[in-house]
């Protein structure tokens, strides 16, 4: 199908370079880079979503608290710990 397209100058650049170096013709590269995106996004339409389990990490040693992370490892390690 013809069709006519307008590209940003920074777009049209990146893709006149592309096939340049890959020695093939414009539209080529235009379809494949088009094609690439396309499917890259049905990809990432279909993941699953990221689920985050709680687990019960114990009883810490008194005087420790997970409110401040730095402090704890400071507190456990001690100041030259960075």
């Amino acid at each position: 199908m013809r069709t006519t397209l307008t590209l940003d100058d920074d777009v049209a650049a990146k893709l006149r370079a592309e096939a340049r170096r890959a020695g093939r013709p414009f539209r080529d590269v235009v379809n494949d880079t088009l094609r690439r995106g396309l499917a890259s996004r049905r990809a990432i339409s279909s993941r699953q979503n990221f689920t985050i389990e709680p687990r019960d990490l114990g009883n810490l040693r008194p005087g420790l608290s997970l409110d401040n992370i730095a402090e704890m490892i400071e507190q456990i390690e001690g100041s030259l710990h960075r």
